[in-house]
């Protein structure tokens, strides 16, 4: 007992939470199969609004849900469908709606019906309450001071600016594509000389071709944060990001910063190739950001990736480091999106697996490591299990009343301890306390910021027992 005295008074003293500003999101991806490109706007009537491209390459589809797993299942309206000749006549590619001063707007790229690859950007205004049933005008092409290739614009607000950025080919860079910011004067004309941000210059970037595009904007904490995809569009596509402050000066490159390494990439483990092409919308409460993107469960392709429809729409939680970056993670594996479970009296600390010890710590570096499935219990009769984000296949799993992230070795033994019965917090009805399946009384719990299954007794045990899931 006196050792026991001695780990609790060299402990920091608990700060027991309340639930936490941004509670566990329920998803389950892939959202939309065979839809590339995906983007999501929450509107103030209460519905998400989804475009995404589709890959006949030959229209703009339309859905709209109360919630955004709503949109997996959500009829789709076509709201446009390209020219039989001349301009916006082929390759219909990357659509964004977006709402702005009482009119929709959809920006997308083009080809002409007689020169494909002679892609630029378009936007169509709608006046509609429903933009699903409503009329489009063409507004016609977004004019840029270089007449060269040209796709995925996206537009944001930053201190009442509007802002359009987008991907476009300097003829005289050796390269497909950089990225471009520029004011605008309406949703369709740009206003003064635009900016180039970045250009293709990382191993990362450059796989295949040369790229970066796809531009997507969040804001938090004053910073303004630029997500864009880069590689070729097969498995080697991920995520890189520029970071500015939110009070400086947008036009200026030198404003900017870049991640010298990719935000987001496949992984081989949960079966997630070339994640890529996102955007980013908030939770039903609100106090959550998404992130949405699309990627391919195989590596290999055959021929063009562009000519491979398999391309799907996914959704996952985005969570927050300490210094205010934007924690992306892995792409998920299919099926029940992951969460992570905080400790009610340690709210900062998380349960996350190091050398597959289960224990409990604040600001996790790699985020996947603090991310579990809750599944169907192994062991069954109503029980759940944990099973790790980036260790598809392990779970928590309680080894002589150690807690571990070990593989299911298949056998009954292991599916008793790794099955437990979900309870209401035993310290906080809001969070959530995991008895043991076989050990009636015992739970998961932290000691020494190391997990354990163990009775609880008085109500520091019914503490470290309980967790909010976020």
């Amino acid at each position: 007992m006196a050792g026991a005295a001695l780990v609790a008074a060299l402990l920091p003293a608990p700060a027991h939470a309340a639930a936490p500003d941004s509670p566990a999101l329920s998803f389950s991806n892939p959202l939309v199969n065979q839809r590339a490109d995906p983007h999501i706007f929450k509107h103030t009537d209460g519905f998400y609004y989804y475009t995404a491209t589709v890959p006949e390459y030959d229209r703009i589809i339309l859905r709209r849900a109360g919630t955004i797993q709503g949109l997996s299942t959500a009829p789709e309206a076509v709201i446009w469908t390209k020219h039989a000749t001349g301009e916006m006549g082929a390759h219909i590619w990357a659509p964004e709606i977006h709402f702005i001063d009482g009119k929709w707007y959809v920006y997308f790229a083009a080809g002409r019906a007689d020169d494909i690859w002679r892609i630029r950007m378009y936007v169509l205004e709608s006046s509609a309450a429903n933009p699903l049933t409503g009329g489009w005008t063409e507004k016609g092409r977004i004019a840029t001071p270089m007449d060269s290739f040209a796709l995925d614009a996206t537009t944001f607000v930053v201190n009442g600016a509007r802002y359009l950025g987008w991907a476009q080919r300097d003829p005289s860079i050796d390269n497909n594509s950089n990225l471009y910011i520029a004011r605008l004067a309406d949703p369709w004309t740009i206003s003064g000389a635009p900016v180039r941000l970045s250009m293709p210059t990382y191993g990362w970037e450059t796989v295949g071709y040369k790229v970066n595009e796809a531009p997507a904007v969040i804001l938090r904490g004053g910073k303004v944060f630029m997500t864009y995809s880069a590689s070729a569009t097969d498995s080697n596509y991920c995520l890189g990001m520029l970071t500015a402050s939110a009070t400086g000066n947008l036009l200026d490159p030198a404003a900017w910063s870049k991640s010298p390494t990719p935000v987001f990439a496949g992984n081989a483990a949960t079966g997630q190739y070339g994640p890529g092409h996102n955007s980013f919308t908030t939770s039903e409460d609100n106090r959550s950001d998404v992130l949405v993107y699309h990627d391919r469960d195989y590596k290999d392709i055959t021929g063009d990736p562009l000519d491979d429809p398999n391309r799907r729409t996914r959704v996952q939680k985005i969570y927050w480091n300490a210094d205010g970056t934007p924690a992306f993670g892995i792409p998920v594996a299919d099926g029940v999106a992951p969460h992570r479970l905080s400790s009610f009296n340690y709210p900062d600390h998380y349960i996350r697996h190091w050398d597959h010890r289960a224990k409990l710590e604040p600001n996790v570096g790699n985020l996947a490591d603090s991310q579990f499935r809750t599944v169907s219990g192994l062991a069954g009769n109503g029980t759940v299990s944990l099973e790790s984000a980036n260790f598809p296949g392990h779970y928590l799993h309680a080894r002589n009343g150690e807690v571990w992230v070990d593989r299911n070795d298949g056998s009954a033994a292991f599916a008793d301890t790794a099955s437990f019965f979900r309870r209401p917090g035993l310290a906080d009805a809001a969070g959530v306390s995991y008895e043991a399946y076989r050990s009636p009384g015992q739970y998961l719990r932290h000691y020494g910021f190391l997990l354990h299954v163990q009775p609880v007794v008085g109500t520091p045990a019914r503490q470290d027992a309980t967790f909010h899931q976020q």
